[in-house]
């Protein structure tokens, strides 16, 4: 893969999930986005974060695993990230951590959902 198609690639799933983040702002579960604009920032963002908490998670040697309680690890972290987000992110508010919490799940119905739609016509 060439550093053209990475970064294409980084834009494109950057763009869903700003997508999302729209759309899981205007439905006011604790998350709120003033404009399209702010949720492409914020999914940047999101990124960087959840990118650099597993980084320092596996430094520490600390694994997920599967299973429920893995879930429910990955969600409270979802939610802080979020709240992390929030406070760097100016459009985007998060209605504290059960706000985070409530739109940490949403985000990730609403992406399982586009997922699946995209792969009914791919």
């Amino acid at each position: 893969m060439t550093i053209v198609g990475l970064i294409i690639g980084i834009l494109i799933g950057a763009l869903f999930s700003a997508v999302i983040i729209w759309i899981v702002g205007r439905l006011g579960l604790g998350l709120e986005v003033s404009g399209f604009g702010p949720a492409f920032i914020a999914a940047l963002v999101i990124a960087v974060v959840s990118w650099l908490v597993t980084w320092l998670l596996s430094l520490l040697g600390l694994t997920l695993g599967v299973g429920i309680l893995a879930a429910i690890v990955h969600l409270v972290i979802a939610a802080i990230v979020l709240m992390i987000a929030g406070n760097f992110v100016k459009g985007l508010e998060v209605k504290g951590f059960g706000g985070a919490l409530v739109a940490a799940i949403a985000l990730a119905v609403v992406a399982w959902l586009v997922n699946w739609l995209v792969g009914l016509f791919l």
